[in-house]
């Protein structure tokens, strides 16, 4: 199969430090090339791919700081770049919210188009109904639950490479923070929770400039006066002996997580999980196997106290049966083709409409 990925431009694919999307971008495009598929990846420049990389910008635009002064031109030329080259492929896989739709629409682009972020915002509600004959995916069940009346195609759990992180079996003496500083990770919960339950804990987080005066005004003095470790942003090589040498991994969350790809991440180095309940939370960690699912900061460590009754092998094989990006790729090439046939259908019944005609 001839398969398209298009990326967002703000990171490289795969990120070099912090980046959900672009590092699942990335998964599903070596997965699908060591399938066999013949993949074409869009995304900046500085990409690394097995597959046949295409650019429409020489470098991530999050690297270029205060000199980029319009994101969205970019997108766009992407997009138009994507349709002028479209019939070169049997599907097309969008990661690029909803700039895409007229397109797709005006050129019968075979398209699938993953949905990453929120989507409890009233003012996407108007475009979806209208878009909807757009084939979409979700990532998990929880994320469609603001529109269920839209034109989903299936729910694909992210998945990681089995073998990128070696899983550590013995705990380690600290706990985890990783993602980024914002109000809706509550690094703050996390701060609380090690402080309480009198254990270390190790901050491995970026600070968008959009939430930089929050760290400051929220989090900077937390930092200044705990038993905090506080390691800023890193990358994939790092997360191992990060993830896998942490007691468990904290996920204090306090919004409609879309995913939350960290917490497989932490399975898959034999790490548990300590999350707050909301977005997909349930449906990705399995209580008493791969960690624990609170409601409050005192549940929180009550769980810190049962970390040691989680198997961590079983965790780790819990991982393998689940999220693994092969499980992901199937999962997705299953849509493709449900894809594929509906167009092939479409196409037909116009057909039969002119002759009729």
């Amino acid at each position: 199969m001839k398969i398209a990925q298009v990326a967002p431009l703000y990171e490289s694919v795969p990120p070099k430090l912090y980046g959900g999307t672009e590092r699942v971008v990335s998964y599903i495009t070596e997965e699908l090339v060591r399938l066999g598929h013949e993949v074409t990846l869009y995304a900046s420049g500085d990409s690394q791919t097995s597959a046949c990389l295409r650019s429409v910008c020489d470098r991530a635009l999050r690297l270029d700081g205060g000199k980029l002064l319009s994101p969205l031109a970019h997108h766009l030329n992407l997009v138009e770049t994507v349709a002028q080259e479209a019939d070169e492929f049997d599907v097309v896989h969008f990661h690029l919210d909803y700039l895409p739709f007229s397109q797709i629409r005006r050129l019968e682009i075979p398209a699938v188009t993953t949905l990453h972020g929120r989507l409890d915002i009233p003012d996407l509600y108007p475009l979806f109904r209208e878009f909807d004959d757009m084939s979409l995916v979700s990532i998990s069940d929880a994320q469609r639950a603001p529109m269920p009346w839209a034109s989903w195609l299936t729910t694909v759990h992210h998945g990681i490479p089995e073998d990128l992180y070696e899983p550590r079996f013995s705990s380690g003496d600290y706990l985890a923070f990783l993602g980024r500083i914002s109000p809706e990770k509550r690094v703050d919960r996390a701060i609380e929770i090690a402080r309480r339950a009198g254990m270390p804990l190790r901050i491995a987080a970026k600070i968008d400039d959009a939430d930089r005066s929050y760290f400051e005004a929220e989090i900077s003095d937390l930092l200044a006066n705990s038993d905090v470790e506080f390691v800023g942003e890193i990358g994939e090589r790092e997360k191992a002996d990060f993830l896998g040498n942490a007691a468990a991994l904290l996920f204090p969350i306090d919004w409609p997580e879309p995913f939350g790809l960290v917490m497989i991440e932490s399975m898959a180095c034999g790490t548990p999980v300590v999350a707050f309940r909301g977005g997909s939370v349930a449906e990705i960690v399995d209580p008493g196997v791969t960690g624990f699912i609170v409601e409050n900061v005192e549940e929180a460590m009550e769980a810190v106290k049962g970390i040691p009754s989680i198997d961590r092998r079983a965790c780790h094989q819990r991982f393998l049966e689940r999220f693994t990006s092969r499980r992901m790729c199937e999962e997705y090439l299953t849509a493709y083709e449900h894809c594929i046939w509906e167009k092939r259908r479409s196409a037909r019944g116009k057909r039969g409409l002119t002759l009729t005609a």
